[in-house]
């Protein structure tokens, strides 16, 4: 039997266990998944893209434990009514191909993509980091604001959103938390006076969030939202400028900020920096730049992660045909088939 965890039971473990102690958990899994790098398969994520968004599988393996995650981005989806990303995601045992774990992961992306920038904060940012700016401030926003205060004590944010709604919800939801918020007017007010960066916006188009001369020696830019062809958030004076770090390259190269580059542009992989194969930031006034556009490895250490921390709240669904026969699948509906 397959083990399942849904949405309630998502819910019900994030309530339980705390959102800023799961990021912490979660933290470690990735940290100890991207420090084995080498041992996994990778692809680019295989993608559907049409008029209306982009669906997408993300798989890979590492020789054990195969795992894949159906994602979805459709920018217009909130003015219908729908999110913006869903997505749900599969561990397999390698051996015998059969489905051990299966997971939504609309929450579950939020808490990985919100583990893995502040995991990268943490190895890159400069140590003394206080304020972060946050341009965006969607579904994403808590979870991330509250990752980097789990990992980098981080409670001051200066927000911009062109949408004042959204900023209104981030308030709403973070200041009883404990962090001070100060709404900005526009992302150059946001940044000024900033030690980290985060940009995420989901406008599908090719934008300039953020501009080079906004951008201040020792800044940290955790940039989220470039995650498909044609779509960017940074002038790519920033990335001359600065020091970019991927997840992996193939991919960023066709949907990250890097795609505005040269295909030689040069960046280094995030995971090479972990093992001590390369090195992160070499200076304080060295400008970071974290290109991330989600990796299926990430995927697969959350849902490591839910699986391992949840055994109490999943349920066991009857998702593959398993005759007593192997070779006599036809039993199974035999005994259904009428008498002509």
């Amino acid at each position: 039997m397959t083990q399942f965890l849904d949405v309630a039971q998502m819910v019900r473990w994030i309530q339980r266990d705390g959102t800023e102690a799961i990021l912490s958990t979660m933290t470690g899994y990735l940290e100890d998944d991207f420090r084995r790098w080498a041992s996994f398969d990778k692809i680019p994520r295989v993608a559907s893209h049409t008029p209306f968004g982009v669906i997408e599988l993300m798989p890979t393996s590492d020789e054990q434990t195969y795992s894949f995650k159906y994602v979805n981005g459709h920018p217009q989806n909130p003015g219908r009514g729908f999110q913006t990303v869903t997505a749900f995601g599969l561990l397999a045992d390698v051996d015998n191909g059969y489905p051990v774990f299966l997971a939504e992961m609309t929450l579950l992306t939020a808490l990985r993509t919100a583990a893995t920038s502040a995991l990268t904060a943490r190895v890159l940012a400069r140590p003394d980091s206080r304020i972060m700016a946050m341009i965006g401030a969607g579904s994403q926003a808590e979870f991330q604001a509250l990752a980097f205060r789990a990992e980098l004590g981080i409670t001051q944010l200066r927000v911009f959103d062109v949408d004042p709604a959204a900023v209104t919800k981030l308030q709403r939801n973070l200041e009883p938390l404990g962090f001070t918020i100060t709404v900005a007017a526009s992302t150059a007010e946001a940044v000024d006076g900033a030690d980290i960066i985060t940009t995420c916006t989901a406008d599908k188009a090719q934008a300039t969030i953020l501009t080079a001369d906004m951008i201040r020696p020792g800044v940290h830019i955790n940039a989220i939202g470039g995650d498909c062809p044609g779509k960017t958030e940074l002038d790519p004076r920033i990335l001359e400028r600065g020091r970019v770090l991927v997840e992996f390259p193939p991919q960023t190269r066709i949907e990250g900020e890097i795609q505005q580059m040269a295909p030689d542009f040069p960046v280094v992989e995030f995971w090479e920096v972990l093992t001590g194969a390369a090195e992160g930031r070499r200076s304080p006034d060295e400008v970071t730049i974290f290109d991330s556009v989600g990796f299926a490895i990430a995927d697969f250490s959350a849902l490591r992660c839910a699986r391992d921390c949840t055994t109490d709240l999943q349920t066991s669904i009857d998702l593959v045909a398993d005759p007593v026969d192997p070779k006599d699948l036809y039993s199974l509906v035999g005994a259904l088939t009428p008498a002509r």
